[in-house]
């Protein structure tokens, strides 16, 4: 099986190398002392405290292995390589809905990096998809379950 390419922004680089490292420096001491202080409670076989951070830990070393594979088959996306005249990966778009005349701003990330609470969209998302590749001045309809949106580019920044 072909490893997936992930695309990154120089952000979203820092901001998972920081959280595998909070995970690896920080969460496996505070798991590993929960564990001990469990184990010094006595029988292991009926303690719901060992129980409960050993489920823990499972959950936070197999985060550390998704994020080290990510991190292992990052393609980076530099700031000098994005273009400011048709949407690509790492464009900050100014998007106009054409029904209701609202405003956005969005930038243009990969799956990994994703987060439409601070206007992060996939490039693989329907709007994102539809986006690549245009450039300022062009409409596009995007389908989605309710219909079809259509979103005037007005403009593409780095």
């Amino acid at each position: 099986m072909a490893k997936r390419e992930i695309v990154l922004t120089q952000e979203g680089l820092r901001k998972m190398e920081e959280e595998l490292g909070y995970l690896k420096s920080v969460r496996r001491r505070e798991i590993a002392a929960r564990i001990k202080q469990a184990i010094d409670f006595g029988d292991i076989s009926e303690n719901s405290e060992y129980d409960e951070a050993k489920n823990e830990q499972a959950f936070v070393e197999g985060k550390i292995a998704i994020l080290e594979e990510k991190l292992r088959n990052a393609r980076l996306i530099d700031e000098v390589d994005i273009s400011t005249d048709e949407v690509s990966i790492g464009s900050k778009i100014r998007l106009k809905e054409l029904d209701t005349g609202d405003v956005f701003e969005y930038m243009i990330v990969g799956s990994a990096e994703a987060n439409p609470l601070e206007f992060k969209i996939s490039n693989e998302s329907p709007v994102g998809n539809a986006l690549l590749g245009k450039k300022r001045g062009s409409v596009v309809e995007v389908s989605v379950p309710a219909g079809t949106i259509r979103y005037e580019i007005m403009d593409i920044m780095k």
